[in-house]
């Protein structure tokens, strides 16, 4: 398993072009979303965490985590590498479901303890993880249908909604995911095409934009939780570094009376 290339997938990327101790040199690099932006998205959702649910910030932990293995698999393209890329998104994956699957969807049972029901979904997780390992080469389509319910749930929200800020957002993630999946796609079933176009770094692509379309959605259900429990906050959606800033800012959700910026103030005048 921790042979280099002992892995069934090979993307279309040449391998040991660049270097010869990385297997995948763009597909591995091409990570750095994961590790650069899930510290900021701590930092402004600080506040939420504190007032509303602290479980966002596992989220954030855990798409460091994806990153570090599929910059790991992609530069060994090893079993064990692929394993554990997989194994990461899907816990990502049960994680947010288990934290803001709507409740209206849920039987009565399940909606006076959602406890209950978040047992299930990591139960499930933990025996879809066995089952990873049976056929490894079938786990990244697996993986993929999984998005289909998401992507249902965030539209049912989304119809729901009336303010025109989430509903731009909503559309840019729908958008993004669409793309990502035609780079995905592409990548996987038409490398020829694109070797010959001298262009084999569709999957590098997909992970910036996967990054993107999953973060966003996160932020998207994160507010759409906290409208639907906590509505007496007036949860609002913001946007760093400025709200004239939407369409490059890194969103994040806002409560009423507290901000990221306020909090910084409590804690210094705290601390003086």
């Amino acid at each position: 398993m921790l042979k280099p290339g002992s892995s069934p997938v090979d993307w279309c990327e040449s391998n040991y072009l660049y270097s010869p101790f990385i297997a995948e040199y763009v597909n591995t690099f091409s990570n750095v979303l994961f590790f650069a932006l899930p510290p900021i998205l701590m930092w402004l959702f600080r506040p939420y965490g504190q007032v509303f649910n602290q479980g966002v910030h596992i989220i954030w932990g855990m798409l460091i985590v994806v990153g570090i293995c599929s910059a790991y698999f992609h530069a060994t393209l090893s079993l064990l590498g692929q394993l554990l890329d997989e194994l990461a998104i899907l816990w990502v994956v049960a994680t947010a479901f288990a934290l803001w699957f709507p409740a209206r969807y849920l039987p009565n049972y399940f909606r006076r303890k959602r406890y209950a029901f978040q047992c299930l979904i990591l139960s499930a997780a933990v025996v879809s993880s066995g089952l990873a390992l049976v056929q490894p080469a079938m786990n990244a389509f697996v993986l993929m249908i999984l998005g289909l319910p998401a992507l249902y749930l965030m539209i049912s929200e989304l119809n729901r909604c009336t303010n025109s800020r989430v509903l731009r957002l909503g559309a840019r993630c729908g958008s993004i995911w669409i793309l990502a999946v035609f780079c995905w796609v592409n990548d996987r079933m038409f490398c020829d095409t694109w070797s010959y176009l001298n262009f084999p770094y569709l999957h590098a692509i997909w992970h910036i934009l996967i990054f993107i379309a999953a973060y966003t959605a996160c932020v998207l259900f994160a507010f759409f939780d906290a409208e639907n429990k906590i509505p007496e906050k007036n949860p609002e959606l913001k946007f760093w570094p400025s709200d004239n800033y939407e369409f490059l800012g890194v969103p994040y959700v806002g409560l009423s009376g507290i901000s990221w910026e306020m909090d910084h103030v409590i804690k210094k005048q705290h601390l003086i």
